[in-house]
């Protein structure tokens, strides 16, 4: 799995547009082939800040997306940032859940 990761900062007077353009995309980029999920949040501490967030079930997948005319429209939004975005593309090959939590916790008592 591969998740794509943008952090982006922009000026008060451009978050309801910034919002609004990745809103208007994201169903249309979890119908694409080999869209796990996609998500964008504002950041609670900045509230300048967004977070938009995809994961993708092969880099083959990936590679399409950003060919698409959905990921053109998120680069138009990132250059309305006051800064440069944070970009990260992550090759996740393991993932957990509760059991983590669960063995840690166990090792504490022992």
């Amino acid at each position: 799995m591969i998740q794509a990761t943008l952090r982006m900062d922009f000026a008060p007077q451009k978050m309801d547009e910034a919002l609004k353009i990745l809103r208007s995309i994201i169903e249309r980029i979890r119908a694409e082939t080999g869209c796990i999920s996609c998500s964008v949040y504002q950041d609670t501490e900045n509230e300048h800040l967004i977070v938009f967030e995809e994961k993708w079930r092969s880099n083959d997948d990936l590679q399409r997306h950003l060919r698409s005319e959905g990921y053109h429209r998120v680069l138009l939004v990132m250059e309305m940032a006051i800064t440069p975005p944070e970009i990260r593309f992550d090759n996740i090959t393991e993932s957990s859940g509760v059991e983590i939590i669960e063995e840690a916790r166990a090792k504490k008592r022992e």
